[in-house]
């Protein structure tokens, strides 16, 4: 249910449960997390595009998989953080509606770009947990204080258009472009040293 590619210096790492609306299990989260340390292994690579198959980026915890406890696992955490951790050029091409714990990978990433229909919600109130320790930090971050409280103590479902202007995604892109924009964002580090790609991004982090 994850799906990998690597060519010519970018990676693409897919979740693919459209049926589920790409809901993540544990399993998938330690997928997800190896997929990714094994991108970072390669020694040309320059960028990584994550992305969903569907409609949905994904839906958050698994329905049952929550049920048995998938949210107060460390998984999320290991995933965002190998995300961070990445010495190239990140990039969330998301194909629509990021839920809860999903949104963990999606703020560890360097760039956000969206689908118009994509809404962004983190509903740990309703629900009862604690988000992952990294994510309001870097929700806050993005976003300032305020909004990261409207979503993660008031519950609010962001659409896209406001996620735009409140920093929260970079740029709104029509279906149809999401992977080519994308893979356009990648351009300027195609055409560097794997090295210095590492070294600028240190020197921004």
């Amino acid at each position: 249910m994850i799906a990998t590619e690597y060519a010519g210096g970018i990676g693409q790492v897919t979740i693919a449960r459209p049926a589920k609306a790409n809901s993540l299990t544990e399993a998938m989260l330690a997928e997800l997390t190896a997929a990714f340390e094994a991108l970072a292994a390669e020694p040309g690579l320059r960028a990584v595009i994550l992305t969903g198959a569907g409609t949905v980026f994904s839906a958050g915890a698994d329905l049952e998989a929550a049920r048995a406890g998938l949210a107060l696992s460390p998984e999320w955490e290991r995933l965002s953080s190998r995300v961070a951790a990445m010495p190239c050029l990140t990039i969330a091409a998301l194909n629509g509606t990021v839920a809860g714990g999903a949104l963990g990978m999606v703020l560890a990433c360097d760039l956000r770009l969206a689908v118009p229909e994509a809404k962004f919600f983190y509903p740990v109130m309703r629900l009862g947990f604690l988000p992952q320790p990294s994510d309001p930090v870097r929700l806050r971050a993005l976003i300032g204080p305020s909004r990261a409280r409207m979503i993660l103590m008031a519950g609010q479902k962001i659409p896209a258009e406001e996620a735009l202007a409140w920093g929260l995604v970079d740029r709104l892109v029509p279906r149809e472009e999401l992977l080519d924009q994308a893979g356009a964002l990648a351009a300027d580090v195609l055409g560097a040293d794997a090295a210095q790609v590492a070294a600028i991004k240190r020197m921004l982090d």
